[in-house]
């Protein structure tokens, strides 16, 4: 990821429904984090990007006070790019560098809520299984699930 990213990947993850605007805040914080720090932030970000065009992009980092367990915070893709394996490219690519990295488990969280009916789908189909719930966890009726897949 370049600064010169920055602006288009705010807005993709802008007019992406699923992120409200208080994840969109905190996912520009994490950029802000990484452009100023590189790897030294605790995350890693990947761009994908057609002729110069920011297509999406993908956000993770290891989590802290473990050993080999990576999160993956963030996949957004151009909405108007959707259904082109850009969202799996990304995937393959933040899996097989967090397998280089020493990573043996990826854990990602996110809604209940029928909104991210497509996101939880893409995962399991990516051999991600759900292992828990929260019951309420981001507000009343939306819990939290949390997949993981087990690299090794």
């Amino acid at each position: 990821m370049s600064a010169q990213d920055k602006a288009s990947l705010l807005q993709i993850l802008a007019s992406t429904p699923e992120f409200k605007p208080i994840e969109v805040e905190v996912a520009e914080e994490v950029i802000e984090a990484y452009l100023a720090h590189g790897a030294e932030s605790g995350y890693h970000i990947e761009v994908a990007e057609d002729n110069g065009q920011v297509l999406g992009y993908v956000c993770f980092g290891e989590t802290p006070c473990t050993v080999g367990t990576f999160d993956i915070y963030w996949i957004a893709v151009d909405k108007t790019k959707r259904g082109q394996s850009i969202g799996r490219t990304l995937s393959d690519v933040a899996e097989k560098a967090i397998k280089d990295a020493g990573g043996r488990l990826i854990i990602i969280e996110t809604s209940s809520v029928p909104l991210y009916e497509n996101t939880r789908k893409f995962y399991l189909a990516r051999g991600y299984e759900v292992i828990a719930s929260i019951p309420d966890f981001y507000s009343d009726g939306d819990d939290k699930i949390i997949l993981q897949k087990k690299l090794i």
